[in-house]
């Protein structure tokens, strides 16, 4: 089973790499470009075939090391066989 998960920052948190990103859309005249909010995607294969069972075990991975809840958000896209 596959699970993918999307990490990125809270609102509330500067994002220095979509800051960058945004300014240099803009020099190379993309100037419809507001912000951009960098983040990181994360694909777990696990040996489970419940989801609820993934579900459950990708929320403690999260909890537990992928996220640091201080300055991070989560969510969790898909949970394939």
């Amino acid at each position: 089973m596959k699970a993918r998960i999307h990490i990125f920052y809270k609102d509330s948190v500067f994002d220095p790499q979509g800051n960058t990103v945004a300014a240099s859309l803009k020099r190379l005249g993309f100037n419809s470009v507001k912000d951009v909010r960098m983040g990181k995607v994360v694909d777990v294969f696990l040996e489970t075939k419940r989801e609820e069972e993934a579900r459950s075990e990708i929320t403690k991975m999260c909890e537990k090391l992928l996220v640091n809840p201080v300055i991070e958000s989560y969510r969790v896209e898909s949970i394939e066989p």
